[in-house]
């Protein structure tokens, strides 16, 4: 997608509805002439579209699909105040303040996955994701909700026990290494989580995967794969560029590392 759209350009704005939000940057396509090419091809016209962010978390996901789509949005936090940027999503959304919030036009939504899919359908031109009669489609969207549904879940899950009571031995039952096992194993036999070519899956794949690795809540040494993965998709042009425009001085507020996780090797059944 990179090829199709000249680099975009950003602008730090001041103020967002009375909020004082002075991480706000706004992005659009260098040219109308690339609007109107997707406009012809029948994507449909992309309506103000506001990512109300956490530096470090998974309102990423969302500036990192903008970036590989090309498509315009406005990016809303406080630079190196999570309370500040928190106050912002509570002031727009005070039923369900989470990151990502955003507002699409006049409809306010949450749920990374859920936003991606629908901006994909909307407006993406079938890029990031496999065609529909490609094998490849199914795992694409397993990956999709695996990333949240299976990884994210256990691995949080982990993280809080093991802060409280750290493990001695590996559950009998699904556990962290598990679910980040069966991601290596598929990587063994594909370059991506979108199969052939990068896809959205990938988008997903990656902050439950961090968040595993670097709170040490698996051997990160054991997943060869998946290191060699992360190292790919992170030195992505979209990924840099996302890196310089969410997250400018690194992690905010970083939770501390398990001092240790599970033995490794066979449960106790």
């Amino acid at each position: 997608m990179d090829n199709k759209h000249k680099p975009v350009r950003s602008r730090i704005m001041a103020g967002l509805l009375g909020l004082g939000i002075a991480g706000l940057v706004s992005l659009a396509p260098a040219s109308p002439a690339s609007a109107q090419s997707a406009e012809n091809q029948g994507a449909m016209p992309m309506p103000e579209f506001t990512i109300y962010h956490l530096e470090g978390r998974r309102s990423e996901r969302l500036v990192w699909l903008m970036e590989e789509l090309g498509l315009p949005y406005t990016l809303a936090f406080e630079r190196g105040d999570l309370m500040a940027s928190m106050a912002a999503i509570r002031a727009i959304n005070p039923s369900m303040p989470v990151a990502p919030t955003v507002t699409y036009g006049d409809q306010v939504l949450v749920e990374s996955g859920a936003i991606i899919e629908m901006i994909l359908a909307r407006h993406g031109e079938g890029e990031l994701v496999p065609p529909l009669t490609s094998p490849d489609f199914a795992t694409h969207l397993l990956w999709m909700h695996y990333s949240e549904g299976s990884l994210a879940a256990r691995a949080i899950a982990d993280y809080r026990v093991w802060q409280i009571q750290p493990p001695t031995q590996r559950s009998p039952l699904v556990d962290s290494e598990q679910v980040v096992q069966f991601a290596e194993n598929f990587l063994s036999e594909k370059p991506w989580f979108g199969g052939d070519e990068f896809s959205a899956a990938d988008i997903m794949m990656l902050f439950p995967l961090n968040f595993a690795f670097q709170l040490n809540i698996v051997d990160a040494s054991l997943f060869p794969q998946l290191s060699a993965w992360m190292e790919k998709v992170q030195a992505r042009p979209a990924y840099q560029r996302m890196l310089a425009k969410a997250r400018p001085d690194g992690m905010v507020g970083s939770l501390p590392a398990l001092p240790a996780h599970a033995p490794s090797g066979p449960r106790n059944r």
